[in-house]
């Protein structure tokens, strides 16, 4: 019937469902699919033309996972997802939605983070391409924690949609007329005061921000993990003393962006939104400055230049940005006091930048290995003379 079209492959069956499956023609659907009861093959349903399906249709899907436990529907559109989303037959069966499909090729480019990079498809909406390319459980993630900063105060955009980007997936945002803080310092120097006190002022405001309990991970946690991976790279007694230092950081449950910098702020009418919500934590601030050196200073300690391709200033202008921020955020204009801060969390920063590059294969350039020397060699004299990673 032309409701039904069922094809052999490979690697089992194949069946499209096609416009409006109800109680009119529920019997006649079924009776179509008694060559898929009957087979022992593992069975796929695409749903990319089904129009809408009833009560009496999930029932005959329902007999059709009696008999086969991994039956899979895919490419279903929005309106019937919705069906089964009220109906909890996504809890019972995999069922995957259709997504839109977006091309950011000339894009601009408007953001980058750990886990992706933000582009501009309109005037109105922003899609995040992520770059794990199976990211759709990173999605869900990072979804519910923005879900909860925002909540808890911290004011952040939500992505409304999810859609597919070359071999990998976005998210998209509504952010009308958003530019990004390190847009508005390329572009507008004399908003660079306003802009550093903005960022100090939206940091404390997350770091003062108390999360419920096992709600977000550790970043304590996290961090013992990217010193575990430089071991191998370090003198045992540096190690050891490493290790020693994050163990003895006080556990936390106040809020942690993870990836703080000025391509993940915007403004938008008027209004400062945090984005690039997927490596939310808790844990003590240290952590977070740690990052913010790498962002602004670590990262371009050898090769200056990727300062401005990542951040869109110079390198000078990123060390006195981050310097000013580092003293509002304190709340002092004490030298000895900021560099005090600033020479623990480059302990952090340093550990975390060693193991991401390495990872990354920088041991394999010369630039690279210029790199991990430099790093490797100021954590170790960092480590020598300092006995806390607590301010």
């Amino acid at each position: 019937m032309k409701e039904v079209n069922i094809q052999k492959q490979s690697d089992g069956l194949l069946i499209e469902l096609i416009g409006r499956i109800d109680s009119n023609n529920a019997p006649q659907v079924e009776e179509s699919m008694k060559e898929a009861f009957d087979s022992p093959d593992e069975v796929v349903i695409d749903a990319q033309n089904l129009e809408y399906i009833s009560s009496a249709g999930l029932r005959v899907l329902l007999h059709l996972r009696k008999t086969k436990k991994n039956l899979r529907i895919i490419n279903v559109s929005s309106e019937v997802y919705e069906i089964f989303d009220m109906t909890g037959f996504n809890q019972m069966m995999t069922v995957e939605k259709a997504y839109k499909v977006v091309s950011v090729e000339g894009c601009e480019v408007i953001g980058k983070g750990a886990n992706g990079i933000l582009y501009r498809i309109d005037s109105d909406n922003v899609v995040k391409v992520y770059k794990n390319a199976d990211a759709l459980n990173d999605i869900q993630h990072e979804r519910e924690v923005a879900r909860l900063a925002l909540v808890l105060g911290i004011p952040t955009a939500i992505s409304y949609d999810v859609v597919k980007v070359g071999d990998s997936y976005g998210s998209v945002f509504e952010l009308l007329n958003a530019t990004s803080f390190s847009k508005i310092l390329a572009t507008e120097p004399d908003k660079f005061d306003w802009c550093v006190n903005e960022f100090a002022g939206l940091l404390k405001k997350i770091h003062e921000t108390e999360v419920p309990e096992g709600k977000l991970p550790s970043i304590k946690e996290t961090a013992l993990k990217w010193a575990e991976f430089d071991k191998d790279y370090l003198p045992v007694e540096s190690y050891e003393k490493l290790k020693s230092l994050i163990e003895k950081v006080p556990e936390s449950n106040h809020m942690i962006h993870g990836d703080y910098h000025t391509n993940n702020i915007e403004l938008q009418d008027g209004e400062v939104l945090l984005i690039d919500m997927d490596t939310l934590a808790v844990g003590h601030p240290i952590f977070e400055l740690a990052s913010i050196y790498n962002a602004f200073i670590g990262f371009y300690e050898v090769n200056k230049e990727g300062c401005k391709d990542f951040l869109k200033i110079s390198s000078d202008e990123a060390i006195k940005f981050f310097n000013k921020a580092m003293s509002v955020y304190l709340g002092t204009e004490d030298e000895d006091r900021i560099k005090e801060v600033v020479d623990k969390a480059r302990i952090v920063g340093y550990t975390r930048i060693i193991r991401r590059n390495i990872r990354r294969g920088a041991l394999e350039n010369e630039t690279g290995k210029q790199e991990i020397e430099l790093w490797t060699k100021e954590l170790i004299e960092l480590l020598d003379r300092i006995d806390t990673l607590e301010f």
